[in-house]
């Protein structure tokens, strides 16, 4: 299973009182799918699925698959968590029509990284589904070596990472050159997607989807295609936005966005999340205004 171009990580819409607006999460996944997106991905970071319940996960998913079997796209979904048990028991429910999970590396606990890789080993060999492992270490407290990943990449099941290390640094050089290239290299930082696909990255798994769809599927397409100074300008131009869409803690910019532009009900978030401030939504929107998205 390979996976290229972009997937949207989908924010989940809240009514003002703080409800699960499902209507609103079924427009935007459909809406980013007409504008170019590969798939989607639920539950994820910018989902803030800490703070939904059971019935509101579910729900969700319920939500995106229907929507990406009608569209024949894959569905990404957010599954695991720091106990190795805990996160084999969560992919064994996930319903028929994920394509593949989205596994974070063990946070908090902070294990070795031969504990990463085992954790992996053996959640790969449970799952009903191939296995995209997040490697986001300013989230999970755990960086890991360009070997560590490349033994990750081994792994029977692992079909690809989402690299989000917040730059381009020389483990990720050090990992596209030592990986498989039939093992899918995601980029996850929206900062930095360009510099990771000139690199070699073959799509992306990226929050700023939510807003600008069309020209982060275009900038994925461009680097593919080879189309070279296309992707330098359209990746120059987007950067701006990106920077202001996470000026503060992910989603609340962009659901404020979102919601001023009238594509969810508002702009609520849940705590810990706060929402966002004006000054941060406007130059947000200036932003969005002047990248021409």
């Amino acid at each position: 299973m390979t996976l290229t171009g972009l997937f949207v990580p989908l924010i989940t819409p809240f009514t003002a009182s703080g409800e699960l607006a499902a209507d609103a999460l079924e427009s935007l996944a459909r809406h980013v799918l007409d504008e170019g997106a590969a798939g989607i991905v639920a539950l994820g970071t910018t989902g803030e699925p800490a703070t939904l319940t059971s019935a509101e996960r579910h729900r969700v998913l319920e939500i995106c698959a229907r929507v990406c079997r009608e569209r024949d796209v894959p569905l990404i979904a957010g599954a695991g968590s720091n106990s190795t048990a805990d996160s084999a028991t969560a992919l064994a429910a996930l319903p028929p029509e994920v394509a593949a999970a989205l596994v974070v590396v063990p946070y908090y606990t902070r294990p070795s990284e031969d504990g990463v890789v085992e954790h992996f080993r053996r959640i790969a060999a449970a799952a009903p589904v191939p296995v995209l492992v997040y490697n986001v270490p300013h989230r999970t407290g755990r960086p890991l070596s360009a070997r560590t990943l490349c033994r990750l990449a081994e792994l029977p099941n692992v079909v690809g990472f989402k690299q989000a290390v917040g730059g381009i640094d020389e483990t990720t050089i050090g990992f596209l050159s030592g990986v498989r290239a039939e093992v899918s290299i995601l980029s996850g930082d929206d900062l930095f997607a360009a510099p990771l696909l000139a690199l070699g990255a073959q799509g992306a798994i990226l929050a700023c989807g939510n807003v600008a769809p069309a020209a982060y599927a275009e900038l994925i397409a461009a680097w593919r295609a080879g189309s070279n100074d296309r992707a330098r300008e359209l990746g120059n131009r987007l950067a701006p936005l990106a920077a202001a869409l996470f000026a503060e803690p992910n989603p609340v910019v962009l659901k404020a966005v979102l919601a001023a532009r009238g594509s969810i009900p508002s702009a609520s978030v849940r705590l810990p999340l706060l929402a966002a401030g004006q000054a941060a939504t406007q130059a947000a929107l200036r932003a969005y205004d002047l990248a021409g998205a």
